[in-house]
């Protein structure tokens, strides 16, 4: 009789954990405290050879039809002038896409919605979920993959909170048959910088909401980083209503006025060819934090992706990270045969390292829109100026600097292990 997981979170590093741990013989059923599917949230993506290596092994074929690549890199300054130009071959897809492509992969029966957790209970024998609906679920192992506000982390870490970072991500995605035709053609191609005094944006191409790559059907993806206040986030964060989301606004909810004013700043601060596609969008925004979960592992329960460890987004590497999580679990359960705790703490030893080395390299990355709450008299030379032919290479050569990271923690064996 197969073992079985009970996978808490349904999105992308839910999904990955759940496929690879079936394809080792277990049952792994996933649960999602939404109603809904999740395949309308999320937008741009961008991808490493690590996620692509992992989702394949999950059963992905990732192909071009997953993503758009760009031919190059440029930074834009405020007058829309090409100030840097780089090559690049990043693929950049679209979280539904990935989404999607995992889900339509998993048995009707092994993902179930509305399932919000209340409380673990665990036995000798195994582990048990209790959720809001008044059902109950028994497993041998639990994997906690319930994202930044983990249900499962809070009960076992409570003290473990995320930290605001100073800042926020504006996001935006707009349909490629909303943007102005020679606009769109000039932009499709460019993995597109603009770098502002204190700020930081990024702007490509990603396969469109229906998750089509086809020409017409693509979409434009905006990612801005902007400092803002505790006491601003508390503002913005407030509904029209006067309610306060402390995690995190619904999009629909963020204040007209809010909306107003911040297309009224990319008008005023950001390159002409991405502000007029900016503001024909409905953005929304994501405060970043960090967060280091110091175990991982709690008798048959485990944490992976965001609930153990939240890196700032400037990597790109979130989803890659829960992708090695999930491939480091199921190496180590497997290679330990009937010893589940030996595999359990492999797993801890291998990831809690690398976890907390990506939290570090994210948070130096993001250390100059952080600095810019701070009086300028106490600010380092660092968080002063920066090179901004030093950002965008950064990215460009992010996939060479995830997999050194990768290799450096001995984590090459999980990407490349067979089935």
């Amino acid at each position: 009789m197969s073992r079985r997981a009970l996978v808490i979170g349904g999105s992308l590093g839910g999904l990955i954990a759940a496929h690879l741990l079936r394809s080792t013989g277990w049952d792994a059923v996933v649960f999602e405290r939404n109603e809904e599917e999740l395949a309308s949230r999320g937008v741009g993506l961008g991808t490493h050879p690590q996620l692509i290596a992992i989702l394949k092994r999950a059963g992905i074929d990732f192909d071009e039809s997953m993503g758009l690549t760009p031919s190059k890199a440029v930074c834009l300054d405020r007058n829309g002038k090409v100030v840097i130009e780089r090559p690049t071959a990043r693929t950049l897809s679209g979280w539904s896409r990935l989404y999607r492509a995992l889900l339509d992969g998993l048995p009707a029966r092994a993902y179930r919605l509305g399932k919000r957790l209340i409380r673990v209970a665990q036995d000798g024998d195994g582990v048990t979920a209790l959720f809001a609906d008044g059902t109950a679920e028994r497993g041998d192992l639990l994997v906690g993959a319930d994202g930044i506000r983990s249900a499962v982390r809070a009960q076992f870490l409570p003290e473990v909170q995320p930290v605001y970072a100073g800042y926020v991500a504006w996001r935006a995605v707009l349909d490629e048959a909303d943007v102005p035709r020679d606009l769109w053609r000039e932009m499709v191609a460019l993995y597109a910088f603009c770098l502002p005094e204190g700020e930081q944006l990024i702007s490509y191409a990603v396969p469109g909401r229906d998750n089509d790559t086809a020409v017409g059907r693509r979409a434009y993806n905006i990612v801005w980083y902007r400092s803002v206040s505790p006491e601003a986030l508390i503002d913005i964060s407030t509904d029209a209503a006067g309610h306060y989301h402390a995690a995190g606004i619904p999009p629909p909810l963020i204040r007209p006025e809010v909306v107003a004013r911040i297309k009224a700043d990319a008008r005023a601060n950001i390159a002409p060819q991405v502000a007029e596609i900016f503001v024909r969008t409905a953005p929304f925004f994501q405060p970043i934090y960090d967060l280091a979960s110091p175990r991982l592992v709690f008798g048959r329960v485990v944490l992976a992706g965001d609930a153990a460890f939240v890196a700032r987004p400037h990597a790109g590497a979130g989803t890659t990270k829960a992708a090695l999580d999930a491939a480091c679990l199921a190496d180590s359960i497997r290679a330990a045969g009937d010893d589940l705790d030996r595999g359990l703490a492999r797993y801890e030893r291998m990831q809690a390292p690398f976890g907390k080395a990506l939290v570090e390299l994210n948070r130096a990355e993001g250390a100059y829109l952080s600095a810019q709450l701070k009086p300028k008299a106490d600010r380092t030379a660092a968080e002063l100026t920066r090179d901004l032919g030093a950002v965008v290479d950064a990215h460009i050569f992010r996939s060479d600097q995830v997999g050194g990271m990768v290799a450096a923690h001995g984590l090459d064996v999980h990407v490349n292990a067979p089935f």
